[in-house]
């Protein structure tokens, strides 16, 4: 049975939520990683985890961690690729699917933006998390939990 990891220090909240009762409904063991203590309600197969603070060492122990087949629930993309190398699934807070088809060029694009940003260019971040966002990564983890499961 694969098992979901979490990216849990920029998580929102309500798809922290979605996790957690995806993680209850389905019997799947749930892992939220961070540099903080997450809040989450006791539950056998919801695990939170305050790693050390510091530059990436939730990312480190998540990449140390993940197994091919588990899903990481992540919108941090070099964290994406390196699971994605490890041969697990990557998917997005908006339930965008991240693989080897499509990270490298995310990647380059994220880094391409942070040196426009870099020069002074105002690139605006990224946009609020909304409903349809919440419908979406509700829906596609669904489908992955049923298909894998």
């Amino acid at each position: 049975m694969p098992t979901l990891w979490v990216d849990a220090d920029a998580c929102p909240k309500v798809a922290r939520e979605i996790i957690v009762r995806a993680a209850e409904r389905t019997s799947t063991s749930a892992w939220f990683v961070a540099n903080h203590a997450v809040p989450l309600p006791r539950s056998a197969w919801v695990t939170a985890l305050a790693v050390s603070q510091g530059f990436d060492a939730a990312d480190d122990e998540i990449v140390e961690r993940i197994q091919a087949n588990d899903l990481l629930i992540t919108s941090d993309l070099p964290l994406a690729m390196a699971a994605i190398e490890r041969g697990a699934k990557v998917m997005t807070t908006r339930g965008e699917a991240l693989n080897a088809n499509n990270i490298r060029a995310r990647v380059q694009m994220r880094d391409f933006m942070e040196t426009m940003r870099a020069s002074g260019e105002h690139t605006g971040g990224p946009k609020g998390y909304t409903d349809a966002d919440r419908r979406e990564f509700a829906n596609a983890l669904d489908r992955w939990l049923a298909k894998n499961s």
